[in-house]
């Protein structure tokens, strides 16, 4: 009896659930039995998923504090994702319960949905389609509840959904004006109230209407049930309010996120903090106890996670109250906190680099730009404001160092051997106990390491592997032992130095030098013994001796002052130091060439300074000692400064430039040798260099070109034609380096008839070529012209262009009449225009001929 009771309750509970899967019956039992499951199986999952997407989203995303931040934190991601693929598998996973959802308990009977949870269920959908960044289909989702669920408790919430992917499909101006319609229609409840107005806010935003923004966000803030949200909005509010200038409202918005204290994120808190100090008054306001304030925030434990933030404001503090010393060593200790701000990272540097730059420490400087740029986004433009500042100091770097190293040669030339020995021997002494030092730690390097090996084989050669996975006796392993890691950098830095990470470290001019170490760092002292680099007579043996090796060496020095002087002047308007250099020049014996230019410049600096008693000394001096230079004519006459001269620089190179541009390169190329000599050590000579290499390489080609080109590089390799010189070497010789003639037709669209002239007058080749033209004019169908191009000191070409076939040029003759062939009664050959180019920058016409193309 029992059993077949048992029977009947199974049979009679199937038959219940049977029907009530059906999607086709209005039963209250179906309706319920679907609610129920999409509520509590599907859609529950799939809200799981949801919020672990989210979750990631918010890990993985960072704000920039020093920007106006987003009310709705998510990172926007430019890839662009094929149809099916999903940025984050959590949402493809919500997306998916939402559809199985719809597709398993959808109860559309009669045009009408049954299933209470399938509104919900499109509400997730649209979700997870706007948190993967699909925002068009998650629009489609939302519009469909409005369209098939009006009467839905859902219905405001996919309202608001629908303008957050307005906003974020650039839509703001709908979407203010079906927000405005909502909050003036419907009486929200307090989330979605803060919902609506948040995003209203951020519509605001986008349209740069900062007021009204500042006034819903007011509302979210009063009305959110999150406190996470509530400080950030307060926080916005604070910014917008620092935005138009209102700090005080400002200070008031950030203190309501300082008395949320823990219930909100950290990183609101300390950036309220920082925020309220950066507002700080410095002619009114308490600095001491401003200054207190931001030692307890740099105390308190609990901030580890922001000292960077903390130590920068400390440095920005000291900096606005003029203590540099303070200041940079509190912008260092930020740099020395662990941060991953990069924008943060690199305002302390660019701050220490604009300090040294401002304290004229140009090479300091520039090391701070160098770090700059390595935190900036490449090619933006904060990016290349900081390389526009760089690319200045390159020259100023590079001669400095010159000048230091060429000082402390010269210095150790002129010293006498008891100095001598005295000099070498306080370095010696440092190198022993360096090599002392040394010594120790790799004794105890062996030590630890034989330690080691010894508790290795106690475990056997054949030990277990660890809990990593790696045999115990790996531990052996060289980069396994930080003691040996730091004896081999130790050794490293004996040897080399401190070397950047970069190609080509090994150079001499790659290491960093000073002036008690300058000749102690040379390549020379590589190969010395121990003896030797103990033996002060060793060092002295290598100072140079040779009195042509110590006027080149005081050559160099004095054009590197020269030049340091130039861009003090001219680059940094920095007239004392740039004086002190011209000064340095005069003083120290130099070749005549420096000695008129200097003394000018003193001249200018000293009016510049208002020094009028040495001003009129230098002129007076420029005068009577250089009466026939220009420079003295300037004097004289200063109405002539500000006219054009013609036997300045830059007008006799003009004169020349029109030369090269009426291909008399012979003539471009005497001229260049001429002035190059004449203004040796003035700014334009690398321009007649560059000049005299271009119309070189017109007139004998690509080799004598490739020599010149090479030279600029080598020898001016710090002005703008030096590094277009290194670039035409980099980039262009190796293009065009090939002498190979090209025969294939597809290459070739234009082919030239080429009348050659051997030794022949430039008047004869003018009328030849006016002739042609009175002879082309009458061939029709061809639009012909003609050029004459030089292709060596003897020869030149007369060139008729315009015939797109190689068979029509070669039978060129055919379109003349027979007065015409008689008028031009000279031989010609066909060439293709990628072979010219060949023959004309390899002159290689012979080689060409020879070849049977004709």
């Amino acid at each position: 009896m029992k059993a077949s009771l048992k029977l009947i309750v199974v049979v009679v509970f199937s038959l219940v659930l049977i029907t009530s899967c059906s999607r086709k019956k209005d039963k209250f039992i179906n309706r319920n039995f679907h609610a129920v499951t999409a509520e509590y199986n599907t859609l529950y999952n799939g809200y799981l998923a949801l919020e672990q997407g989210r979750k990631s989203l918010n890990d993985d995303y960072k704000d920039n504090y020093w920007d106006l931040l987003p009310i709705e934190r998510m990172q926007i991601r430019e890839e662009i994702m094929l149809p099916g693929q999903s940025k984050n598998e959590n949402f493809n996973r919500a997306e998916e319960k939402a559809v199985k959802a719809i597709q398993q308990h959808s109860m559309n009977i009669e045009g009408k949905e049954k299933n209470p949870q399938i509104d919900e269920a499109y509400l997730l959908l649209g979700k997870a389609r706007y948190f993967d960044q699909r925002f068009v289909p998650a629009l489609e989702a939302f519009n469909y509840i409005l369209y098939k669920y009006p009467a839905s408790d859902k219905i405001n919430q996919a309202k608001i959904w629908r303008e957050k992917t307005n906003i974020r499909l650039d839509n703001d101006e709908l979407a203010i004006k079906n927000l405005k319609r909502l909050l003036e229609q419907e009486e929200l409840n307090n989330q979605d109230l803060a919902d609506a107005t948040s995003m209203l806010a951020q519509a605001y935003l986008n349209t740069k209407s900062v007021d009204s923004a500042i006034t819903q966000l007011e509302i979210a803030s009063n009305n959110t049930k999150s406190n996470e949200e509530r400080g950030r909005y307060r926080f916005i509010q604070g910014q917008l309010y620092n935005i138009l200038g209102k700090k005080d409202s400002a200070n008031i918005a950030f203190n309501e996120v300082i008395e949320l204290n823990r219930k909100t994120p950290r990183i609101y808190l300390i950036s309220a903090q920082l925020e309220k100090i950066k507002n700080f008054d410095y002619e009114h306001g308490d600095k001491i106890a401003c200054l207190e304030h931001l030692t307890k925030l740099a105390e308190n434990r609990e901030n580890r996670p922001f000292l960077d933030k903390i130590y920068h404001q400390i440095g920005e503090f000291h900096l606005n109250n003029n203590s540099e010393r303070l200041a940079v060593e509190n912008y260092n200790k930020s740099l020395r906190a662990a941060s991953t701000d990069k924008e943060l990272k690199a305002r302390n540097y660019q701050i220490l680099g604009d300090i040294n730059f401002k304290n004229s420490v140009y090479k300091q400087a520039g090391a701070y730009y160098d770090s700059t740029m390595t935190n900036l986004k490449l090619n933006s433009k904060p990016y290349r404001i900081i390389k526009r500042k760089r690319d200045n100091l390159e020259d100023v770097i590079y001669y400095e160092e010159i000048a230091q190293v060429n000082d402390s040669i010269l210095r150790l030339v002129h010293l006498p051997d008891d100095k001598r020995i005295i000099f070498f021997d306080s370095i010696i002494n440092k190198l022993k106990t360096k090599a002392e030092e040394e010594k120790e730690k790799q004794e105890i390097a062996e030590r630890n390491n034989g330690l080691k090996t010894v508790n290795n084989n106690i475990s056997g050669i054949n030990a277990s592997p660890s809990r990593g996975g790696l045999p115990t006796q790996a531990a052996t392993f060289y980069f396994y032992n930080p003691t040996t890691v730091a004896f081999g950098k130790n050794e490293f830095i004996k040897i080399w130095g401190n070397r950047p990470l970069e190609d080509n470290w090994r150079w001499s001019s790659k290491g960093k030098s000073n002036s008690n170490s300058t000749i102690l760092n040379s390549e020379v002292f590589a190969d010395a013994t121990r003896d030797e680099l103990f033996n002060p007579q060793f060092y002295i043996s290598k100072i140079p001796s040779d009195k042509k090796v110590i006027d080149s060496i005081s050559k160099e020095r004095n054009y590197a002052y020269y030049q340091l002087g130039l861009i003090y002047k001219e680059k940094f308007k920095e007239f004392e130091l740039a004086k002190s250099k011209f000064e340095t020049v005069l003083d120290s014996n130099p070749e005549e060439r420096l000695v008129l230019p200097s003394k000018y410049n003193l001249y200018k600096i000293y009016t510049q300074l208002g020094q009028t008693d040495e001003a009129s000394i230098a002129k007076n001096d420029i005068i009577s000692s250089f009466p026939n230079s220009r420079y003295a004519t300037i004097l004289k006459n200063p109405e002539l400064a500000t006219q054009k001269d013609d036997n300045s620089p830059e007008s006799i190179y003009e004169s020349i430039y029109e030369l090269h541009k009426n291909q008399q390169y012979a003539e471009v190329i005497s001229k260049c040798d001429k002035y190059i000599n004449t203004f040796d050590g003035d700014p334009i000579v690398p321009k007649f260099e560059l000049l005299k290499a271009t119309a070189t390489g017109r007139l004998f080609g690509f080799e004598p070109y490739s020599k010149a080109i090479n030279y600029i590089a080598v020898t001016y390799a710090n002005t703008e034609e030096g590094k277009q010189a290194q670039a035409i070497e980099t980039n262009m010789l190796p293009k065009i380096q090939s002498k190979e003639f090209v025969f294939d037709d597809t290459t070739a669209n234009n082919y030239n008839v080429v009348y050659q002239f051997d030794d022949a007058d430039a008047s004869d080749i003018a009328s030849f070529q006016e002739m042609l033209d009175e002879v082309l004019k009458t061939i029709k169908y061809y639009d012909l012209t003609t050029s004459v191009d030089v292709y060596n000191p003897d020869t030149t070409f007369v060139i008729i262009h315009g015939l797109k076939n190689q068979v029509v040029a070669k039978t060129f003759n055919q379109l003349l009449t027979k007065e015409d062939i008689k008028k031009i009664n000279k031989g010609y050959f066909v060439i293709s225009s990628p072979n010219y180019q060949i023959i004309q920058i390899h002159k290689n016409l012979d080689a060409y001929l020879s070849i049977d193309n004709n």
